[in-house]
């Protein structure tokens, strides 16, 4: 099985939900790579809905933007009628996954169980899954955010080898965040990376944590990403809303590429 995701890479992946038909979805493609000509030091990658991946995969082709989509089924193909495999995904050219996002475990009522299933579904064909962890509101005022996440990452990691783990990316999406206009402080999203990274550690062995690269999402927008990437623990963003323009996604990919000293001075 190839491994071509780099370790630790800063990284902004557009997470489009379901808006942008197909025409649309290649439209907001081709602005993007037109903004990005002049390549960013990040990686950079977007998340069409299924219908949009064949239209948007042309304009990404040879430009050094990944493709990625929003779900996978843990099975490679069977009777799941409305479901997407991974072998369907990776022949549209997608090179990542989302799995685990908090619209599937809290509106479809997706456990922690078919989370790690899908995770694994997509390492066995060769794409990097974005394996999304957070809390409510009520589980953070009720002083649960770290039993949470530490149960997410331990059902996702658990048994994953090191080499395995260290092709995946995580993020951090507390889901009072998400698309409320809420954003987590950079000390709340800083003592969040560190503990999911020390439960890697823990799981998967020593060091792991410190390899793999962990988002941020939750309301993120070019006015606070960059209080967040000077934090050492943040590697780049999971964007909802401010991913489906264009500009304001490459302000958010340009602020990720910055040094953190800059990110820190400009405070």
């Amino acid at each position: 099985m190839s491994r071509s995701w780099p370790r630790r890479p800063r990284l902004c992946a557009g997470n489009w939900k379901m808006h942008r038909t197909a025409p649309e979805g290649a439209a907001l493609a081709r602005e993007l790579v037109e903004l990005l000509r002049a390549r960013p030091g990040c990686e950079v990658a977007v998340c069409p809905p299924f219908t949009a991946l064949e239209s948007v995969a042309p304009a990404l082709r040879g430009t050094g933007i990944w493709l990625g989509a929003q779900n996978v089924h843990w099975e490679r193909q069977g009777p799941f009628t409305g479901e997407v495999s991974a072998p369907m995904l990776v022949s549209l050219g997608c090179r990542l996954v989302i799995v685990g996002h908090s619209e599937w475990r809290h509106g479809m009522n997706e456990d922690d169980a078919t989370v790690a299933r899908k995770l694994r579904a997509a390492l066995g064909e060769g794409l990097t899954p974005i394996v999304c962890v957070g809390e409510t509101l009520g589980e953070r005022e009720a002083g649960r955010t770290a039993e949470v996440l530490v149960r997410q990452a331990q059902a996702a990691y658990s048994d994953l080898s090191q080499a395995d783990s260290l092709a995946t990316v995580v993020a951090y999406e507390p889901v009072w965040a998400i698309g409320t206009g809420k954003v987590a402080s950079p000390e709340q999203a800083r003592e969040a990376h560190a503990l999911i990274r020390a439960t890697l550690d823990r799981i998967v062995g020593a060091g792991t944590g410190e390899r793999v690269t962990i988002l941020y999402g939750g309301s993120v927008n070019p006015g606070n990403a960059a209080a967040l990437f000077a934090e050492e623990e943040v590697d780049g963003a999971l964007v909802g809303g401010a991913s489906l323009e264009a500009a304001s996604f490459w302000k958010i990919a340009v602020a990720a590429s910055a040094p953190r000293e800059q990110l820190r001075a400009g405070r």
